[in-house]
Parts: C-alpha cells; sequence; structure tokens
C-alpha cells in the first residue's frame, strides 16, 4: 500500500531564498514566491515534519520526531516551473533515536541538533551519518521547544522552553547546570525565537502570553531582562518570530499578531479556518508565511504602516442619506430635503438642489450609470409622492413626476443585462404595495424622458415595499425583494405605455407644483396592475432583502438575515438551491460582488463594522467602524480605489483605500478547522483525453461539510464548495443515486447528519471542465433538512409522549438500498440513522415535496448506538429490507425492516404532513461481538444468500461472522430466517480503537486504528492473517472509506481513504489470495 496524496496540517515553514518551504505530514512542499505550480517531496519516515532549517547554499533540513533528512532545493528549469526538492547524504531519512527539536547549521555544513532529554550534539549528516560530539545539558526538567545559537562547539548555546514555563540557556562547553534561566511564563514555553545581531529572544506560551528578553549573547552570562510581555491572543501561542524589534506571534486562535514596542497589537491577520501552527518571517521584503492545522498555507505581503481612517467631511445640512457616485464623489440629501455634491478637489459642499426644488422632508436617493455617458442618473422620491428624475450634470433640468398621493416608500434602479443602450430602468414603491416600472432615457443637455412600463402588486404584508430590484436574463422577467425578506418575480415582457408629460417637466423655479408635474396615475390605467407569477415569502426573514443579482444561469439574494442564497428559474418560478452563511457574526449582508479573478466578495456589517468579506481568502479585505448599517450609506469600488461613505454624529464620513494587491497569497486552500470525522468518495469525472479527478464529501467538527477533489499529481486537495447549513458538528455522511453520465458529470444525493440532531440533504452535480485538465465545478441544491426539536414542536398529542432529547447526535448514516417504489406518489428514499440516546431512527425523503421524516424508531439498545448499515436481500423477486446496528456494549444487532417500510409507506399515502412515528420492532438476532463499542462496521454480500459483516472496537479487536438470510418454514406466518454459519475473532489486532474497516473480497479485509497503522488481513475461518501493515499519517482517525478501481491496463487495485486531523489517499494493488471460506457448519441463532 503507497500513499498517493496527503492533507495534513502544516507544522514547519521556511523561506530559503526565492522559496517558501512548508512541511506538511511527512511531507515537504516548496512554492516560488513569485507564483507557480509547487514541488513536493516525502522527507521523513512515520513522522510529522515539525521543524525546517535553510542554509545559504540551497540546502534544508528537515527534522520531526526522531527523524533528520537533509534536501535540495532545485529551481525548476529554463522554462521556470515548479522547484523541485532532491534528497542528499544518501537520500533517506535517518532515525536518531531521540527527539530532534532544533536544527542549525554549523562550520563545514554539519549540523548542530537539540535533542530530547536537553542533549546538544554536532552531527555530520554525510557518508552514512555519524556523531562528532554531545553533552546533556540538565537541571532544567521536561523541554518543549528550542532554539540554537553561536558558531562553533566552544560557542554554541542552546535555549529550551520547559514544561515548568521558564526559559533555560546552555552553554555546549559546559552543560551541566543552564547558565541562566528566565522565569514569567505560567504555562508551558511551546516556541522560542533568538535575533542574534540584536540579542533578543522571544517567547511564546500556552498561557497565551508572548515575552520580549533583553539577552545579549544567547550562551553569555548576565541577568536577562524582561522588556515586553504581551497579551491579546485567545488561544495558546504556537509560533513566535522577531521582525527587528517587535515580535511576531501565531496562536491556536488563528490569528497571526504583530505587536509594536509597547506591547499592544500592531496588526492582526486572519484568514485560516482553525488553529495555526508555523510562522515564518522572511528578512527581505518583509513578508511573512503561516500555517495552519486545516492544512493551509498563506504569504502575506508587507501592510501599511498606518490603517485607513475615515475622514470628516461635513454636511450643509444634517443630512438624511449619502450616495457614492465616484471614488470621492459624494452627494448628501438633507433632512430638508436639500441635495448637495461635495468637491474633492476644493474641500468643500455645492448645493444642487435647494429644499424647495426638491422632493421636500423625508426622501429617498439613488443613482444609476447612464448609457453612454460619463454622469450618472439620479433620482429623488419625496414624503409626499413626488419624483425628480435627473442627469447629475445638469439638476435644474429633472423630469418630474407624482406618481402616488402617498409618500414614495422604496426607489431603486434596477440591473439589466444586455447592450447598454438599453434605458435606465427605475422602480418606484409607495403605498398600497404598488410597485412601478419606468425605463428613463436622457440625451445630454435634455430633460430625461420617463416611461412608464409595468405596474404591479406587493402581497399585503405590514412593510409593503421594495427595497431591489434586477431583471432576469430569462424569459423577461423583473425580480423584486422587499421590506418583509420576500422576493417576487414579475412578467415584464408585454407592457408599455407613454406618461404624457413627463417630457414637459419644467426646473423647480418655474411654476408651481401642481402647474409642472403630471400625476402618472391618471395615465396608469392603460398599463395593467399584475401579480407577481412567483413568491417566496419572508425568504430572508423579516428583516428584508437588501440585493438581487444574476451570475450565469443563477439568481443570488442577500438579506439582513446574515444569509445569502443562490436560487435558479424553472417554469418562471424561483427555485432555491443553497443557502450560504459565509461568516459567523455576519449579521447583514447588503451585496454580493463577483471579481474578474473569480473570488466572491461579501458587502455587510459585522456588530457596527462595515466590512468587505473575501469567501476566497476568509479575511475582510476592508473594515470599516461606521456604527452598523441602520445608517445610510454608500460603498463604491473602482479598479484605482474603493470608497464607503456613512453618516455618523451628524456628519458625512469618507473612508478611501487606494487599491493595493492583494495582502495574501493562498498557497495551500484550508481545508475544515478541526478534525475531519467522515469521508465518502463520491466517484471520478474526467474530462476527454484527461486522468480522472476523484470526488470526495467530508464532514468535520467545525460544523461543516466539503465537497473537494484530491489529486494524485498535486497531492493536494482543492475544496469545491462548503456546506455550512449545520449548527453542530458534521459526524456522518450518506450517499443516495450515485451516477455518472458520460464519463464528465456525477450526480448524487448526500445526507450529511451530526451534532443537534440535525439532518441535512443536498443533491449534488459535479462536472469536469472540459477547458482545463483537473478542474471540477460542483452545483449543490439543498433538498430538505430534519432536526428532532422542530419535528417535536410539530407532533400532536405532544404532551401524552416524552419529549425527545434535542442534543441527541447522530453518529452513523445508512441509505436503505431498493426503496423507490410506485406505490407512492412521488419516489421516496428511506435513511437509517445510529442516535446518542440509543435509539435507531429510520427516515424518508420525499424529494419532490422537500420533506424528510421521521417514520419509525426503537429504543432496543438502550445505549449509544455508534455504527448502523442497510443491506438488501433479493429471493426470486422479493425484497427484504435488513439492518445491522452496533452500540457500546459491544453488540450487533440484526433487523428486519421491510414490513417497517411497507407499514410506512401506506401511511404517507394518506398524512399530508408529520406523521407519529412507527415502532421498528426488534432485532431478529443479536450478536456479542466485542466487548466495548464497535466504532467501524462493513457488510460485504456473497451468493446464496449470504452476507460477511466484520466490525473493528475500542478494544482493538475484529469480529468477521458469515450470515445467511432464509425464508422462514411457517406458510402461515412466513418470515426472514437468520444464521450464524461462520465467525472469527481476533483479539488485539491494533494498539488502539480500530475506526475503519471494509471488506475488500470475501477473503480480504482491510482495517485502521487510531494506532496510524493499515492492516491488510487475509480471511479464512482459521483466523485472520496479516498480509501487509502500512503507516498511515492521520492522527486520530475517525473513519476509511474504500473503493475499486480498473486501471488501464486491466489491472484491479483499491483506493482508501482515511480521515481525522488531516486526509490521506491510499492505494492497494491486487493481491493473488485464495479463498478460504467455505462454511464449516451453522450456529443457531437462538445460542448467540
Amino acid at each position: 500500500m503507497e500513499s498517493v496524496a496527503l492533507v495534513a496540517p502544516v507544522t514547519a515553514l521556511e523561506f530559503a531564498g526565492d522559496v517558501l518551504l512548508a512541511g506538511t505530514g511527512p511531507e515537504v512542499a516548496a512554492f516560488l514566491l513569485s507564483g507557480g505550480a509547487a514541488g513536493r517531496r516525502r522527507a521523513l519516515r512515520e513522522a510529522t515534519v515539525r521543524g525546517l532549517r535553510a542554509e545559504p547554499g540551497g540546502r534544508v533540513a528537515a527534522f520531526g520526531g526522531g527523524w533528520l533528512a537533509v534536501l535540495a532545493v532545485r529551481r525548476g528549469g529554463p522554462g521556470g516551473g515548479a522547484p523541485r526538492l532532491e534528497a542528499c547524504g544518501g537520500g533517506a531519512a535517518r532515525r536518531l533515536g531521540a527527539r530532534v527539536w532544533e536544527a542549525r547549521w554549523a562550520a563545514g555544513g554539519r549540523l548542530a541538533l537539540a535533542l530530547g532529554g536537553g542533549t546538544v550534539a554536532l552531527y555530520e549528516w554525510r557518508a552514512g551519518g555519524s556523531w562528532l560530539r554531545s553533552a546533556r545539558c540538565g537541571g532544567a526538567g521536561a523541554l518543549r521547544c528550542a532554539v540554537l545559537a553561536g558558531a562553533g562547539w566552544e560557542r554554541l548555546a542552546l535555549a529550551a522552553g520547559t514544561a515548568a514555563g521558564t526559559v533555560a540557556v546552555w552553554r555546549a562547553a559546559e552543560a551541566e547546570t543552564p547558565r541562566r534561566t528566565l522565569p514569567g511564563h505560567r504555562g508551558a514555553v511551546l516556541a522560542l525565537s533568538y535575533a542574534e545581531p540584536r540579542g533578543l529572544l522571544a517567547s511564546a506560551s500556552e498561557d497565551r502570553s508572548v515575552r520580549l528578553w533583553a539577552v545579549g549573547e544567547l550562551g553569555g552570562g548576565g541577568e536577562a531582562v524582561c522588556l515586553l510581555v504581551c497579551y491579546g491572543h485567545g488561544s495558546r501561542v504556537a509560533a513566535v518570530g522577531l521582525r527587528g524589534p517587535r515580535p511576531v506571534s501565531a496562536g491556536e486562535d488563528g490569528a497571526c499578531l504583530e505587536w509594536d514596542g509597547g506591547g499592544g497589537v500592531r496588526s492582526v491577520r486572519r484568514g485560516h479556518r482553525g488553529a495555526l501552527r508555523a510562522l515564518a518571517l522572511r528578512p527581505a521584503g518583509g513578508c511573512l508565511a503561516t500555517g495552519g492545522s486545516d492544512g493551509g498555507a498563506r504569504l502575506w505581503r508587507p501592510r501599511k504602516e498606518a490603517p485607513v481612517e475615515a475622514e470628516t467631511l461635513g454636511a450643509p445640512e444634517r443630512p438624511r442619506a449619502v450616495l457614492l457616485v465616484g471614488p470621492r464623489r459624494v452627494l448628501a440629501l438633507g433632512e430638508a430635503g436639500g441635495l448637495a455634491d461635495y468637491e474633492a478637489a476644493a474641500g468643500r459642499w455645492v448645493p444642487l438642489l435647494g429644499p424647495a426644488a426638491s422632493c421636500g422632508p423625508r426622501g429617498l436617493l439613488a443613482a444609476a450609470p447612464m448609457p453612454g455617458a460619463a454622469e450618472p442618473l439620479c433620482a429623488l422620491g419625496g414624503g409626499d409622492g413626488r419624483l425628480l428624475v435627473f442627469a447629475l450634470s445638469a439638476p435644474e433640468r429633472p423630469a418630474r413626476l407624482r406618481p402616488f398621493e402617498g409618500p414614495v416608500l422604496g426607489l431603486s434602479w434596477a440591473a439589466r443585462h444586455g447592450p447598454s443602450l438599453h434605458p435606465a430602468a427605475l422602480v418606484v414603491s409607495g403605498p398600497g404595495g404598488t410597485v412601478l416600472w419606468m425605463d428613463v432615457t436622457c440625451s445630454p443637455g435634455q430633460v430625461p424622458v420617463v416611461q412608464l412600463m409595468g405596474r404591479y402588486r406587493l402581497p399585503p404584508c405590514k412593510q409593503r415595499w421594495h427595497t431591489c430590484a434586477a431583471f432576469l436574463p430569462q424569459g423577461g422577467l423583473l425580480l423584486c425583494g422587499d421590506r418583509r425578506g420576500s422576493l417576487l418575480l414579475f412578467p415584464c415582457g408585454g407592457s408599455s405605455s407613454s406618461s404624457d408629460g413627463t417630457d414637459r417637466g419644467t426646473p423647480g423655479s418655474e411654476g408651481t407644483a401642481s402647474q409642472s408635474e403630471p400625476s402618472c396615475l391618471l395615465h396608469g390605467e392603460a398599463v395593467p396592475l399584475e401579480d407577481p407569477v412567483s413568491v417566496l415569502f419572508g425568504l430572508h426573514g423579516k428583516t428584508g432583502v437588501t440585493s438581487v443579482t444574476c451570475r450565469g444561469d443563477y439568481i443570488y439574494s442577500t438579506g439582513r438575515d446574515g444569509c445569502y442564497r443562490q436560487l435558479r428559474l424553472r417554469d418562471q418560478q424561483l427555485e432555491v438551491l443553497q443557502k450560504h452563511r459565509p461568516r459567523k457574526g455576519l449579521q447583514w449582508i447588503e451585496e454580493l460582488r463577483f471579481t474578474p479573478s473569480g473570488d466572491l466578495l461579501v458587502l455587510g456589517f459585522h456588530a457596527d463594522n462595515f466590512v468587505v468579506w473575501s469567501t476566497r481568502s476568509g479575511v475582510n479585505l476592508h473594515c470599516v467602524p461606521c456604527g452598523g448599517g441602520h445608517r445610510s450609506w454608500s460603498y463604491h469600488s473602482s479598479p484605482e480605489a474603493d470608497a464607503f461613505a456613512f453618516i455618523k454624529r451628524g456628519d458625512v464620513m469618507l473612508y478611501h483605500s487606494e487599491a493595493e494587491p492583494c495582502e495574501q497569497r493562498v498557497l495551500l486552500a484550508s481545508l475544515h478547522g478541526r478534525e475531519i470525522t467522515c469521508v465518502r468518495h463520491l466517484g471520478a469525472v474526467r474530462a476527454p483525453g484527461c486522468r480522472p479527478v476523484d470526488v470526495f464529501i467530508t464532514g468535520s467538527e467545525d460544523t461543516t461539510a466539503c465537497v473537494l477533489t484530491l489529486s494524485e499529481l498535486t497531492r493536494a486537495a482543492v475544496p469545491l464548495t462548503r456546506l455550512s447549513d449545520h449548527i453542530s458538528s458534521v459526524r456522518a455522511l450518506a450517499l443516495a443515486g450515485t451516477a455518472l453520465h458520460n464519463g464528465t458529470q456525477l450526480c448524487s444525493l448526500l445526507f450529511s447528519a451530526g451534532g443537534r440532531a440535525q439532518i441535512e440533504c443536498y443533491h449534488l452535480q459535479c462536472v469536469a471542465d472540459l477547458g482545463a485538465e483537473g478542474m471540477v465545478s460542483c452545483q449543490v441544491t439543498h433538498v430538505a433538512s430534519h432536526r428532532l426539536d422542530e419535528h417535536w414542536d410539530r407532533m400532536k398529542n405532544r404532551h401524552k409522549l416524552v419529549k425527545m432529547d434535542p442534543e441527541t447526535r447522530y453518529m452513523s448514516l445508512s441509505v436503505v438500498c431498493g426503496t423507490n417504489s410506485e406505490q407512492l406518489p412521488m419516489p421516496c428514499t428511506f435513511l437509517v440513522a445510529a442516535c446518542s440516546d440509543g435509539s435507531v431512527r429510520l427516515f424518508v425523503l420525499l424529494e419532490a415535496a422537500q420533506k424528510l421524516l421521521l417514520v419509525a424508531e426503537s429504543f432496543h439498545h438502550q445505549r449509544c448506538v455508534l455504527k448502523v448499515e442497510a443491506f438488501l436481500h433479493m429471493q426470486a423477486e422479493e425484497r427484504n429490507h435488513l439492518l445491522c446496528s452496533a452500540a457500546t456494549d459491544g453488540s450487533v444487532a440484526f433487523w428486519d425492516i421491510t414490513s417497517t417500510i411497507t407499514d410506512a409507506r401506506d401511511a404517507l399515502q394518506h398524512s399530508e404532513g408529520e406523521m407519529q412515528p412507527l415502532a421498528l420492532g426488534t432485532p431478529l438476532l443479536t450478536v456479542v461481538a466485542h466487548s466495548c463499542g464497535v466504532n467501524s462496521l462493513h457488510i460485504q454480500e456473497l451468493p446464496k444468500g449470504q452476507f460477511l459483516v466484520a466490525s473493528g472496537s475500542d478494544d482493538g479487536s475484529i469480529h468477521v461472522c458469515l450470515l445467511e438470510v432464509t425464508r422462514g418454514g411457517d406458510e402461515a406466518e412466513p418470515g426472514t430466517c437468520l444464521h450464524i454459519l461462520e465467525r472469527v475473532a481476533r483479539p488485539c489486532t491494533h494498539a488502539a480503537h480500530v475506526t475503519g474497516i471494509r471488506v475488500l473480497r470475501p477473503d480480504l479485509v482491510l482495517s485502521a486504528s487510531v494506532d496510524q497503522r493499515l492492516t491488510l488481513w487475509r480471511l479464512s475461518w482459521d483466523g485472520l492473517e496479516e498480509l501487509s501493515t502500512t503507516f498511515f499519517y492521520v492522527p486520530d482517525l475517525a473513519e476509511l472509506d474504500c473503493w475499486e478501481v480498473v486501471e488501464a491496463g486491466g489491472e484491479r487495485c483499491w483506493y482508501c481513504v482515511l480521515c481525522g486531523q488531516g486526509l490521506e489517499l491510499l492505494r492497494c494493488a491486487a493481491l493473488d489470495t485464495h479463498c478460504k471460506l467455505q462454511s464449516q457448519g451453522v450456529l443457531s441463532s437462538k445460542g448467540v
């Protein structure tokens, strides 16, 4: 078995010239700082790279555990390409016998090493390796980290952080006792960094602090002085470095902090999805790199010395609304109705319209770019129903209208797809839920011409006005979002009527309002009042929809509920595909912007700050303290600069930031911030003439599931999409109806379940990109969800029942195969869940109705059920649906759920909503397979109604039994009979929990354990014979998945993916083993 791809925490970083080296698991990856492909090489055996130390000659020492390897960094060829890593000194990693805490290049190309137990040694790594000198440093206790300094053995000094919270300093030539001890930390010292030219030592501790010491020469005498004590991390500090006199630290709270000279936080860098493990500073250029437990690595460019702050522009009168029409051009609408323009060059406000010439108090302001002109179009709506439309270059020539007798409640310009020659579309809403669509055309120097195109009616609600609108490119439809949080779709293809007199609007200095302002209501009867053809009522809650936009074939809506939704149009009906919550704590999302580089920017409010959030890098590109979004504000983005105007304390404020290169570059994509608890192989897609690309789904304790590709070529993972609907950890995944179309498209139903008794169901569609090798796109549609607490709230007569525990966790899922039936008017899929409250529950998915219902349950086990597996027995044309469940007491139970499924189908035909759960019955057979919890379970079908059932336990044992399924002999009451024909058990097959097991063939079993061993067994009823054992690099193994592949030469092999603190893909070649599974007798089910 060989490892072909690995995603592991980044535990070491080092700059080597223009190359960044990253240690991830046993591998070292090399990245050019200028960009391009990365090179990888496995450096260590059975150990994680904990440190990298480069020398100017291009060699780098990689060490971790008791292993050491020396690599040479080679640049790409003349045409560029990825850097290469080659082994030096014989090519093999060497096991030194003691843990390596630190390495330093010494004179003559030798290595000075700090080893476990406080030993300092000089090591010659060439020619097989030899120890030149060593000394034992005593008197400090258990070490947790170390740093070396000095040239030559006489000057070589060691500083080590201890578990007691002190830093001890020795000189190698006088190593009996420490020369100095630096106390102060209240927890173990986890990282050290020494700047020899300045004589500064930085220490980081699990007490969440960073300390800076003035020590002079590290091995010298004298007293060290603590210069700084820095607190600011929310968790343990894992790495520390020195940039000049200032420390830089990386913590397990996911933050990289740069400190100032007074111990305060100078700058904060966030972006990783989990804890930070590694940090490296580049002396030249000011770059730094971070690596985390999420498997991600990022390169950060230097920041500005001072952050951009908003400037106060003042206001001619108390402002009501602000609007940006350029990076430094701000319009302000006063409370009395006056409109003013801010001239940035002169630094003053210029009145455009006085209160008498505008629409009066309680006004609304909106602007849209004018097609074919540089100046935008502006619209002013008043509290008395008046409406002004004018070009910003000619505010003295507005079109004046009075569309409503009451106030103008909503005013916006609708985005239009297609040529820019189309007129601008203005959408206005007023009393009674009436919405008007008007086309506006304007020639230079002329009064704008307004044409009424459509009249629409919003559904009755308390806050009945629109907040945003956009035209859909499909079918001539207008999509509106309203203040109630609903999305409404209106037809807009056939109506057209001119509102007479709109071209007769005169400047405010001429005539009176009654003489010069025609009413659209007088001419609107020719335009019918239309109702929406599709309504998604309250989609974004009661706080309102903030924007709608189109991108390709999809529609995106945002709201003040902190979510954005992806929709599509089908038969003139809106269909929600997926709900996204891009960031925790983002309560208000105002708008989405798609960049040319493929990034999605989320504009919204986090607490009282306006933020522009990058979904690709996971960081705030802008963060402006503005007091919150309830005040008027406006954002403008251009290639030259970004600007944000807002009202605060009665003044207009302007935040202006010049465009800069992106501060960070993602070298390795982040996967999950916490442990990966489950994984499933979806399948492989391939473009014609390209290698197949495997697609996986992972679930994690960070409450997300991720669809990703894992490539043997790059040995790296590429996340395709993240599913963030869960409110607690994702512990189980199941797939149903997986189908491959033309080799390029995978479709499947995905079930995910976990904490807080929550199950989510999605439809996945993964398509290979025909234009780029290895690229895959993924479209996710949310189908249904279920939570026990919500199910309880909908139950009838629930006061007569024992309340379900809402903290129940789903531990395992299994799809019941072959349950689609023509008896129901719609297709259904049955799903079985193992629950922590001791129950086995049966659910049904009605995909067409988008419902997931609980139909049956049983509390037979009376303790936490860890695993379930459904399997199908076919006899003639009769189907028997069987179920296997395993609990924490080591018992494995077998159920016949055929009649339960039939009863559930009959009940669904007569029920309109929730149905009372049926009884699942009792097991037909129970086998005590283990002495404690069953952590892994797999069933393999054999001919003649027989099944192999393999299980692994917390006690490290493996149990395999041969199950026979037959029909009962009683013709009056025929039933299913189960018999154990053979069984074999082997205790202590692993040194820890067996958390993964698979029957590959009738004579081959594969098991994996937390002891990081993957073992292949030959199965016979005489016992389990070990064929091979492979060390894998994923700690805390949670689950494995296996599948068989027929390769190009016709050779059959198995692939295995393992998850835990990382993700690893392994390949197992076919073995020619002889099947020894002849049954030797029948073990009665009654005696088991």
